[in-house]
């Protein structure tokens, strides 16, 4: 392999034919300079189109050398994805469960507000496959507006449910993740496992930290979300004191439709 530039006393290096007749550089306080980026990052999506294999090993280990085609394939889901989401205006994300494995009510309930929030105007964006997913894209259909959903395409297939107006998948959850992060105006949690409470503090960190502005932030179900709030209230704040008072103030508990519809369309900002 041919070094590119010396960074930190590191030498950083490419794919072979990527880096093949390029100089060593030594950027000032150790970094690259734009316009070189810009060339290095020009190499590696072209060779990247050029050399994605069909079959795609899973990222397990920090790689050792630059795989153009991996980068090609995660700018190509930013791409997509972007396109995506900005046909859209206003919007709600809908999170939970893709299991059937909760109440018929929580399913019921997903369908209904979502069913309220499109005829109201809003985009229904989930993850696109089953469960809450599922029931929050059959409101949106059957109420005859836009049902998306961003899929992610798992060893184990996640299969699309059969309520979409527009879809993608990602092969890389955390592409998704930025996607479903900057989709909406508004985002409404149901009972789930752990990628539905990933996504929970993912969001709430994000306002927390100002690298969104404030959104409205909807846990759907009593039950299912008191002894997690318990929790944070009593052993975060209370106890270790790793939050603030206000950062409980970021999400709002709901247990009906109604009371959900209400402070969406109170609080939505745009």
């Amino acid at each position: 392999m041919s070094c590119v530039y010396i960074q930190s006393g590191t030498l950083v290096v490419m794919n072979e034919d990527l880096a093949r007749d390029t100089p060593i550089v030594h950027p000032p306080s150790g970094k690259p300079l734009i316009h070189e980026t810009t060339e290095r990052l020009a190499r590696v999506v072209h060779e990247g189109g050029r050399t994605m294999p069909d079959d795609r090993p899973l990222l397990v280990c920090k790689p050792k050398k630059i795989e153009s085609w991996r980068v090609f394939k995660i700018m190509s889901e930013f791409v997509e994805g972007f396109d995506i989401i900005r046909r859209y205006g206003l919007a709600v994300s809908f999170f939970g469960s893709a299991r059937a494995s909760f109440d018929d009510d929580v399913y019921k309930h997903a369908t209904e507000l979502a069913g309220r929030l499109t005829k109201k105007g809003f985009a229904v964006i989930t993850g696109g496959s089953a469960g809450v997913m599922q029931a929050a894209n059959k409101g949106a259909f059957e109420a005859g507006g836009v049902s998306v959903g961003l899929n992610i395409n798992l060893p184990d297939a996640q299969k699309y449910n059969p309520y979409l107006t527009d879809k993608f998948g990602f092969d890389h959850f955390f592409v998704r993740k930025v996607m479903l992060t900057y989709a909406s105006e508004v985002y409404v949690y149901f009972p789930g496992g752990f990628g539905t409470l990933d996504e929970f503090f993912e969001i709430v960190t994000l306002v927390q930290t100002k690298k969104i502005r404030t959104v409205p932030i909807i846990l759907f179900g009593k039950s299912y979300w008191e002894p997690l709030l318990a929790f944070i209230e009593k052993t975060l704040y209370q106890e270790h004191k790793a939050i603030n008072k206000e950062d409980m103030k970021l999400y709002t508990l709901v247990d009906s439709v109604e009371e959900a519809y209400d402070y969406i369309v109170a609080n939505v900002s745009c």
